[in-house]
Parts: C-alpha cells; structure tokens; sequence
C-alpha cells in the first residue's frame, strides 16, 4: 500500500504555509488547457486594490488585446468588482471569462495586460493571484497570510505535468512567490524542502 503523504502547516515570517506547497507537482500544461482558467469559475480572479488601479493606469497599453465584449464589460463594471464572498475580483464578461482575457484565433486564452507586458508595451504584468495558481492566499484578520494548495479540476493537467517532469508548486511559482514574499522567504521555503527531503518526506 502506497504512504499517505502527511500534510501539515509550518510558518515562515509570521506567514503560514501547508507542506503541500513542497511536496505536490504542478506545471502549467497551456498546450492542453488552452488557458481555460481565464473563463471557467464562478467569479473572476482576487484582486488588490493597488493591481486594480495598475489596471486603471495602463489600460490604453493593454486595451487593444481585449475583446470588444471584454472592453465593453469593463466599462460597465470597472477595473474590479466585489463578488457574494465580498473579495474584491477581477470582473467578467456574462458571467464568463475574466474581462481582460484575449483570445488568438484558435481561441487560446491569454491574459490582455501579460500580452502587453511581454512586448514591452505595459507596466503591470497580472494579477499576483493569477502567477501564484495554485497557491491561493488567505489574509487572516491580524493580517496573517496564510499559503495553500488549491486544486481545480480543469489544471488536473498541470500537476500530472509536475510530476512527471519533477517539478514541485514552489520551484514552478519561485518568481511570483519572491515577487509577493521576498527572496529571504523563497529561501526559507527551500531550506523547509531540504528538510522535508532529509527526512524522506519530500
């Protein structure tokens, strides 16, 4: 019989992190979901107050990759919207697919403002949540963060992808996580791998 693997949580700089973050596998497979997260769910991604105005700031950069539907959303609803949960999200077109998603002619899905990003037309990149998947940030009321493994169906081929080239969540997300967290804590999180993987956890 197969172990069990034991999931637990550790605090790195006051912030609480789950071990699955070490030990499960994850890459982004683009090539067999076609950027589907940018349409499936029932609201649009978690955003901050600051990425929402990065949003409002840049938009003549990145406006040119959207849909007419999305532009047209978008000015109905502005750069962000609160959805039941009362988290400020990134709003979508008829319930659908985030307003900033831009679509090639094959109907991949990529993200307007990251387009823009690449070639050096926008400041602002994307949301931190969307660079973080599938690590979803909780912020506790004496602003404690807390870091878990999110699993969603439609990326089931991305962590079949992790572990088949042995690539763990940490390692795949290392520039959004030192993007949010710092380098001093990426660097704690490899040393809590090294430790895992010395005591044959990891």
């Amino acid at each position: 019989m197969a172990r069990k693997e034991r999931i637990f949580i550790f605090e790195i700089e006051g912030h609480l992190v789950s071990s699955e973050i070490l030990t499960e596998y994850f890459a982004c497979d683009f090539e067999e979901c076609h950027g589907a997260c940018c349409i499936i769910g029932d609201s649009g991604a978690p955003l901050e107050k600051e990425e929402m105005e990065q949003f409002r700031k840049e938009y003549d950069n990145y406006s040119k990759y959207m849909t007419p539907e999305g532009r047209g959303a978008l000015h109905k609803q502005g750069f962000g919207v609160v959805d039941s949960d009362g988290d400020l999200v990134t709003p979508l077109v008829n319930n659908e697919e985030c307003v900033y998603t831009s679509f090639d002619k094959d109907h991949n899905c990529y993200c307007a403002s990251e387009l823009a990003y690449c070639k050096g037309e926008c400041k602002f990149k994307k949301p931190i949540s969307c660079a973080l998947y599938p690590i979803r940030v909780s912020v506790f009321s004496n602003g404690t963060m807390a870091l878990n493994l999110h699993r969603w169906k439609i990326c089931d081929c991305a962590f079949a992808k992790g572990k088949k080239e042995k690539v763990h969540v940490y390692k795949f997300l290392r520039e959004p996580i030192i993007q949010k967290f710092g380098e001093s804590f990426y660097s704690a999180l490899e040393a809590a791998a090294e430790t895992l993987q010395n005591n044959g956890e990891l």
